[in-house]
């Protein structure tokens, strides 16, 4: 009996010798493991090895926004807290609040057969008495608080920022890089976008495919070849980035029961249109980029136009917060060239080819008429007007001719409103990847390698 206790003992004493030794080894291997994903080149198991070791566990955006001058990081940053809050108070103004637009015109490449199912695809304009007087012409005042529509429903290294006496009043002036005049007055009307907002509308089906289809394979050049110019592929960047925008905000309000006319988040329609492309969430940011740079370089423009409702108090307002936004000390230090533009149009092709690219964008711009979904279509053209005028500031002011930047720059209101709403729609796009993504994308603001690829 007492042998048999003596040989109980011995085989216990063996038993958790291996098992701490397996644990001290089990160990061992994973610090040596959680070592390597810190360096440059790793050493693996069962040798040396210069790859990059693929962790599992969910890690953030990283690294600097392709062809831009900031990181991943830093942007989110600056969008929680300078940026979005910012352009959120600034959109709700009344000077920003109206948009100029023609909704009713002929598909200039095929019959307008589309067809929305939703009474939401419908536009509430403005009646006359709404909208600011002043964008009219005549004195008058508009009410701070009057959201009341006709059908009753509530609802973008050398110093390149613009001369200081840069704005010379709103200009009656084309946008070369948009198809529709906006000289052309007739047949506009006022849309008061707090009533109309951007989300789901039911248009889909052929008739929306047709204009995605149309705008990359006809005017995008969707399948770049290896040695595209980085011109053409800015532009592809630029329409893929605003229509990730686009799918983020119907996923933001989704009609998730037309019976009960309930709407909310779909988290599952983001990720599945965006989240799972890590080419469409890095345009997004790119977009986003060269939006930013764009305001940040008519700065001085923009913080001396006349933002005249005739309501003295929030055209005070207003003013503050343009100022706010473009001389952000923040913004200028943690990102100050956010898309550095001179590295563009060069070589002996240049000007010929920003020719081309200016003709593709206005023929983008025209595919807006073709949109069957009126709510879609105003957002559209808004959208479109908005980067067309980016375009404009960018790639039409020589940034080293210091002494006739006021005279090239000459910008419409209606421009300016379509701008600064491109960016609160982009703003809040990038908000929505971190707080709208399924749990299996993103956690705690990280995209998760099991969903997608590394950014």
């Amino acid at each position: 009996m007492a042998g048999e206790l003596e040989e109980h003992r011995r085989r216990r004493s063996r038993f958790w010798g291996w098992k701490s030794w397996t644990l001290i080894t089990l160990t061992a291997i994973l610090a040596v493991s959680v070592a390597a994903c810190g360096r440059q080149h790793r050493i693996s198991l069962f040798g040396f090895s210069t790859k990059e070791c693929k962790c599992t566990s969910p890690h953030k955006l990283t690294g600097i926004v392709e062809d831009c001058c900031c990181d991943y990081t830093t942007v989110d940053t600056l969008n929680d807290h300078v940026l979005h809050p910012l352009l959120q108070d600034l959109v709700r103004t009344p000077f920003f609040r109206y948009f100029k637009v023609k909704l009713w015109c002929d598909c200039p490449f095929w019959p307008d057969d589309g067809m929305c199912r939703l009474r939401d695809c419908g536009v509430c304009e403005c009646p006359e008495h709404e909208f600011p007087e002043a964008f009219k012409g005549p004195s008058g005042q508009l009410p701070v608080d009057d959201l009341k529509c006709q059908e009753g429903k509530p609802q973008a290294m050398v110093d390149r920022t613009l001369d200081k006496k840069a704005f010379r009043g709103w200009m009656e002036t084309d946008n070369p890089w948009t198809y529709d005049d906006e000289t052309d007055n007739s047949e506009m009307t006022y849309v008061n976008l707090l009533l109309n907002p951007e989300r789901y509308t039911g248009y889909m089906g052929p008739s929306a495919r047709r204009i995605w289809d149309t705008i990359y394979k006809k005017h995008c050049l969707k399948d770049l070849p290896g040695d595209a110019s980085t011109e053409r592929r800015v532009l592809y960047k630029l329409i893929s980035g605003m229509h990730s925008s686009i799918s983020a905000h119907i996923a933001k309000e989704y009609l998730l029961d037309e019976g009960k006319n309930l709407w909310g988040p779909n988290p599952t329609l983001l990720f599945e249109r965006v989240l799972k492309h890590p080419d469409r969430v890095r345009n997004l940011y790119f977009t986003f980029l060269f939006v930013l740079r764009a305001v940040t370089k008519a700065g001085d423009y923009l913080s001396q136009a006349e933002y005249s409702t005739m309501n003295s108090l929030e055209d005070q307002n207003t003013l503050s917060l343009a100022k706010e936004l473009v001389y952000n000390k923040r913004l200028q230090s943690a990102c100050p060239i956010p898309f550095d533009e001179a590295k563009l149009w060069k070589g002996e092709n240049g000007n010929e080819l920003k020719s081309q690219i200016q003709l593709q964008f206005r023929n983008i711009s025209a595919l807006m008429d073709c949109v069957g979904c009126e709510k879609c279509r105003l957002w559209g053209k808004l959208q479109i007007l908005g980067l067309g005028t980016a375009m404009k500031i960018l790639f039409s002011v020589d940034s080293n001719d210091l002494i006739n930047q006021s005279a090239q720059l000459q910008l419409q209101r209606n421009e300016v409103i379509a701008l600064i709403n491109l960016l609160s729609r982009l703003s809040e796009s990038v908000k929505i990847l971190h707080d709208l993504a399924p749990e299996n994308a993103i956690k705690d603001g990280q995209i998760a390698v099991s969903s997608l690829q590394s950014l």
